[in-house]
């Protein structure tokens, strides 16, 4: 069966089904029906707990089998040991996919490995896809699906993320709420028993609804195919990675957690490279580099610096040189084409990066930011900001907009240094989709995950 037909009444249910359904809170039962239930009206929900006759006030079942309706998705929220008994009413009941996000399968052992490989051969002879086990479940935000115990929900949005963690993705969401990003849907796959990376990058890579696809990876199973995978989905949609157990004692901790064999780290960087996959080192490059993809359209390797601070433009150039940006050569005459009222009479010298002075007004913010943009070989810009007593953030800032839809096609991000006086400017350029960021060295990283061969 292809994977993304497998896959569709996962996302798509029109009915779920949570085995070990509870009503006491601070559980995963209790916390699987809360979310189901803040979703959609137009599915079905059935809960299954042989102890309790109701639950959140709703009628509950002693086992799949006595549900009468048919079964897209099922939950299944109960200890390991006993799995395998509601798998085989899964089976049964021939329900259209699974979730186990139990704990105590693969990543504890070998009598771990034995119960999760006897759970995977049933359901592949049954063709019922299975998410997990030892995973938080799946979000489609589109449809208002919350399969997860997550704490809190996401907005929706153009993101999709792929998770091995489930603990990693409820603070990544948390923070891209407060952030004000969304998410089209989320996967925290655990130990990727039966669907695993490749199956829902290819899923991703099909959904109209993402733009961006972040994942987490401790290890990958099988190398070949998510290199296959990856290399057709990053002509489509960037793809950013971050990969845990790229030392020894990485390794080690990602055996214990999800049973992965994290594998030698260049191997994995070399492999992402050739998959076109864009790979991070922080959570908070993460983020950035998503914000970028997301606002900002893809560039080539030629990139101009425009400043009104000289040693914040220093530094930026150094930052250029370490992740090996090409800082395009501007001469005099280049800008002078351009200015041709000269209002950058004042600028001592006229290269990139540009640094128009700590006394420049907007007008010197837009003749410089028009003099590079006009320039073919420049193909994204890095627009600096310090805070002086004559600094205008909010006009720089309309300005920067301006010059986004003069030069749609090329990339614009900021770095407005600065606290309270430059935060109204900070919101006006990302309300337009102008990423700024508080620290030099980010946006110079944000831009370099913008750039893309062959533009």
């Amino acid at each position: 069966m292809p994977t993304l037909t497998k896959l569709e009444k996962i996302f798509n249910p029109k009915s779920v089904a949570i085995v070990g359904a509870s009503n006491e809170e601070k559980t995963v039962g209790f916390g699987l029906v809360k979310n189901l239930f803040k979703g959609s009206k137009k599915r079905d929900i059935f809960l299954v707990n042989p102890f309790d006759k109701e639950i959140f006030g709703e009628k509950t079942y002693p086992d799949i089998t006595n549900i009468k309706k048919v079964i897209d998705l099922v939950i299944i929220a109960v200890p390991a040991k006993i799995t395998l008994q509601i798998i085989k009413s899964c089976i049964k009941k021939k329900v259209g996919g699974v979730i186990i996000v139990a704990s105590g399968f693969g990543e504890l052992g070998e009598e771990g490995k034995k119960r999760e490989e006897e759970i995977v051969s049933l359901l592949r002879a049954a063709k019922i896809p299975l998410i997990g086990p030892n995973c938080l479940g799946i979000i489609n935000s589109e449809i208002d699906l919350n399969a997860s115990f997550a704490p809190v929900s996401p907005l929706k949005g153009h993101i999709g993320f792929l998770s091995q963690s489930g603990a990693l993705l409820n603070s990544f969401m948390d923070y891209m709420n407060k952030e004000g990003m969304g998410f089209s849907k989320l996967v925290s796959y655990g130990n990727e028993a039966d669907l695993d990376l490749s199956d829902f990058l290819l899923y991703l890579g099909e959904d109209k609804h993402t733009k961006v696809i972040c994942i987490y990876v401790e290890g990958i199973k099988n190398g070949r195919r998510f290199m296959e995978i990856a290399s057709e989905v990053s002509k489509k949609k960037p793809i950013i990675a971050i990969k845990s157990g790229r030392s020894d004692a990485g390794q080690k901790a990602a055996a214990t957690h999800t049973g992965s064999i994290a594998g030698n780290a260049q191997i994995y960087e070399t492999a992402f490279r050739q998959s076109g996959v864009m790979l991070v080192d922080t959570l908070e490059e993460l983020f950035d580099s998503t914000k970028a993809l997301l606002m900002q359209p893809r560039c080539g390797n030629g990139i101009g610096i425009v400043t009104n601070g000289g040693g914040a433009g220093v530094l930026a150039t150094d930052y250029c040189e370490m992740e090996k940006i090409n800082l395009v050569e501007i001469t005099e005459e280049d800008i002078k084409r351009i200015d041709k009222k000269d209002v950058l009479s004042a600028v001592v010298t006229k290269r990139n990066p540009l640094d128009l002075l700590g006394d420049a007004l907007p007008d010197r913010y837009l003749a410089g930011i028009d003099a590079f943009l006009a320039q073919e070989k420049i193909k994204g810009l890095i627009v600096i900001e310090t805070t002086q007593i004559m600094t205008a953030p909010l006009e720089n800032a309309k300005i920067i907009i301006e010059m986004q839809k003069k030069y749609p096609k090329k990339s614009i991000v900021c770095c407005f240094l600065g606290g309270e006086l430059v935060s109204d400017a900070i919101k006006l350029l990302e309300k337009n989709n102008i990423p700024n960021y508080s620290d030099l060295k980010r946006a110079v990283k944000s831009i370099k995950n913008l750039i893309k061969e062959g533009l």
